[in-house]
């Protein structure tokens, strides 16, 4: 195998949790996850002449992923709805920690925006994507991008009910066990 493969291995190997991680947050499901995944890493060693060594593995992945996607969903014809929970609710199970609670109330919050804000606010604020490289991935102007990720941050504070920083970080009853653990 050439340095060139090798190199076009590393790079794909090393992007692989974050394209299991932007995929679930697009599907929900971690076996239809999985599946995307694997049929984007198909058609990226398929297509490995048409990458630039020295570019952006990662974005180019997440664009095949993403097209892989929306490939799926014209040929399904329709996403499976889930608008009052229930299909959800059965994948998880009850946290035990207020921290669990906290993303499971994000994560509900995160699926009632709009698909292409949710992607946005998923590219630049969980995945570490810069506004321009989402921009690319999305295939948009660099406006709209800020425009969604600012619509998402706006529609999660609300839903969320988040004023300032106090709403961050542990309540009023954990807070003072929290604060002596860190105490020297």
């Amino acid at each position: 195998m050439s340095s060139e493969k090798n190199d076009f291995k590393r790079e794909m190997l090393a992007a692989l949790p974050s394209l299991r991680a932007f995929a679930m947050s697009l599907i929900g499901r971690h076996d239809r996850a999985d599946d995307l995944v694997q049929d984007t890493i198909m058609k990226a060693w398929a297509k490995q002449d048409h990458f630039q060594m020295g570019t952006n593995m990662k974005a180019w992945l997440f664009t095949i992923l993403r097209n892989e996607l929306y490939s799926q969903m014209r040929k399904r014809g329709r996403e499976v709805q889930d608008s009052d929970g229930h299909f959800t609710e059965s994948l998880a199970h009850h946290p035990e920690q207020y921290g669990s609670l906290d993303l499971q109330d994000f994560r509900r919050a995160l699926e009632t925006l709009p698909p292409d804000q949710r992607e946005a606010i998923i590219l630049v604020g969980a995945s570490g994507f810069s506004y321009e490289e989402a921009a690319t991935i999305c295939g948009c102007a660099l406006g709209t991008i800020k425009s969604r990720v600012n619509r998402a941050r706006q529609r999660l504070q609300d839903i969320l009910q988040v004023q300032g920083e106090n709403d961050y970080g542990p309540d009023e009853t954990s807070a003072p066990i929290t604060s002596r653990a860190f105490v020297s």
